[in-house]
């Protein structure tokens, strides 16, 4: 039986695992292709779940569940990490981290699919929002790390809407299917994708192994794509969406510490300033009366 903290305290490790994936990812794909990061780590992942969950592989899908399962899995992992693999090649983690704040925000106004209507102080959230994104975003300097941080964090941007589009699917798919199986469906599905990017001639196979980005590519694989995401969809699974999402503001704190921490990322009063009023503009999108 579920507890009352069960919840919080999963959404919770689920953000800070994924404030880690930031800086994990950015350090990997310094040596890898982004394709070739996460086709590993799906395929560490979908392994993991091939023996951790022997019952999923006789859990059947009904039909007229199949087209939103798989726009669950093309929004993330499909589209999302073909999306941040490239805002990360241009922008800091630290800032990729920062974006990620919006989240929340677009999940609060796309929640009227799931019978919720934002108000005017939604509205007013996303604007500033986007507001303390764009400040960063265009004070940022470019350094050999970060070559071009306004692209990067708009293609991050980018990808946090494929991420609104996983929440939203997810929540409607978590009320008849666990949420462990949702995990090890989209774990699954990103690995045919991305396997058949792959097979293409524009994607480099790695020729070296250094063995710091291979770690982080093994962390991403057990640690994010089975842990974090099966926490945060177990959350999804017990909490409303909006409400399960506002847990992401915690994101760019943690990516913010350990990208300066491990990454010596530069942090300015800029990155204060564009911080306050992102957690601001998503705060205003997620209060209720």
């Amino acid at each position: 039986m579920p507890t009352p903290w069960g919840a919080p305290l999963a959404l919770l490790a689920a953000m800070l695992l994924w404030g880690s994936s930031f800086v994990a990812f950015k350090y990997a794909v310094a040596a890898f292709h982004p394709v070739v990061v996460v086709f590993v780590r799906l395929l560490l992942a979908a392994g993991l779940f091939f023996v951790w969950l022997p019952s999923s592989r006789r859990v059947r899908v009904a039909r007229q569940d199949l087209p939103l399962l798989a726009g669950m899995i093309l929004c993330e992992p499909c589209l999302y990490f073909v999306l941040e693999g490239a805002a990360l090649k241009y922008t800091t983690a630290s800032q990729a981290g920062m974006v990620s704040a919006v989240l929340p925000a677009l999940v609060a106004l796309a929640s009227g699919f799931l019978g919720e209507r934002p108000g005017l102080r939604s509205w007013v959230g996303l604007v500033l929002a986007m507001a303390g994104v764009g400040w960063v975003s265009w004070l940022a300097p470019a350094t050999d790390s970060a070559p071009d941080p306004l692209l990067g964090n708009v293609l991050e941007f980018a990808a946090m809407v494929c991420a609104a589009g996983y929440t939203l699917c997810l929540k409607v798919l978590c009320r008849k299917y666990s949420p462990w199986l949702l995990t090890a469906a989209q774990t699954l599905g990103g690995l045919i994708f991305f396997g058949i990017l792959m097979a293409t001639p524009w994607v480099p196979l790695p020729t070296a192994f250094p063995l710091g980005p291979v770690l982080a590519v093994l962390y991403l694989g057990v640690a994010i794509s089975v842990g974090a995401y099966g926490l945060y969809n177990y959350g999804v699974s017990r909490l409303p969406a909006w409400q399960a999402s506002a847990y992401i503001n915690l994101i760019p704190v943690f990516a913010l510490v350990l990208g300066w921490a491990v990454l010596d990322e530069p942090v300015s009063a800029s990155h204060g300033l564009g911080i306050i009023a992102v957690c601001l503009g998503v705060g205003l999108t997620q209060r209720r009366g």
